[in-house]
């Protein structure tokens, strides 16, 4: 029975209308899986989660224009873990909904903090992932604004990320939900743009902010020129739709010297800073991006 529970487990893992045959591996996944699972909820219930802070960088200038929270596990003995670690599970077995919530609610808690000592010219938005479930799931735009009243944040505080895959599972749920949170004033930003399903009668019916170009493409710039030719193509069309576009997983100064090229106004990644705790994080805010990735910047702009 548990060979076919493994089984049944794998096939559900692989998508929809899959069959899987056991092989010893399967158990041992098994395992894993619910040890993860039973370290969730534990986690949950002991506060074990923590977010790190990434910014979003103007690349006119490097102006800060948003924090993303990204969340991490303090995992009691395997350290401090990646949400890859353990997401996919939480979404299996829908803890999800539950970590989303508190994933929510203190990314508001820490943005109402930064503008109470930063002040409201910073002018910059926290942004949050939101799971398939959260976003099928009757209520998300209950929970939102009421988190955004408790902290006492306006809803262009606030930016919500969904990916392509998440919107799509269940578009007949998503879609309602996603008009009503842009109706409150809500940015909405789709994640992983352009490993999904990406097509342009899908960006006519979601009521979208921003595009976050998938780290591929980037990636590829460099050394690709479909890769540049599809992200310039973009860029154009973003900017007729008035939607912003923002490059991620920038890791030099040669992907960034491409993307300015290619139109892009915004980016993100370990170029201009790693994830860093929520402290580190308030630091960046305050003294803004390094001195030599501003001058970078400035320069680049000069050039183009």
């Amino acid at each position: 029975m548990r060979q076919a529970d493994a089984a049944l487990y794998q096939a559900k893992s692989d998508g929809k209308d899959r069959v899987a045959l056991y092989d010893a591996s399967m158990h041992a996944q098994a395992l894993e899986r619910l040890e993860v699972e039973t370290g969730l909820r534990r986690g949950l219930q002991r506060g074990e989660f923590v977010l790190f802070y990434q910014p979003e960088v103007e690349v006119s200038g490097g102006r800060i224009v948003g924090m993303e929270a990204l969340v991490r596990w303090q995992h009691p003995e395997r350290g401090l873990l990646l949400p890859g670690a353990f997401i996919p599970v939480a979404e299996e077995t829908g803890l999800i909904l539950q970590l989303g919530a508190w994933v929510l609610d203190e990314a508001c808690r820490q943005m109402a903090h930064w503008k109470h000592t930063l002040g409201d010219e910073s002018h910059f938005a926290i942004s949050v992932n939101i799971s398939a479930r959260q976003l099928a799931r009757p209520g998300l735009v209950d929970l939102v604004a009421e988190t955004l009243r408790k902290h006492g944040l306006e809803p262009r505080d606030l930016r919500l990320e969904i990916t392509e895959t998440a919107a799509m599972q269940n578009i007949d749920a998503a879609l309602p939900q996603m008009r009503e949170l842009h109706d409150l004033g809500i940015r909405l930003a789709l994640d992983d743009f352009g490993t999904g399903y990406s097509s342009l009668s899908y960006l006519r019916q979601v009521p979208v902010d921003v595009l976050k170009l998938d780290r591929s493409f980037v990636h590829d710039l460099t050394s690709d020129q479909p890769a540049r030719t599809i992200v310039r193509t973009l860029s154009i069309l973003a900017q007729l739709m008035h939607i912003d576009v923002t490059a991620e997983g920038i890791e030099n100064e040669d992907e960034l010297y491409r993307l300015i090229e290619l139109g892009c106004r915004w980016g993100q990644g370990n170029f201009f800073s790693e994830p860093q705790p929520a402290e580190l994080a308030g630091e960046t805010l305050r003294r803004g991006i390094r001195p030599e990735v501003q001058d970078l910047l400035q320069g680049a702009q000069r050039v183009a």
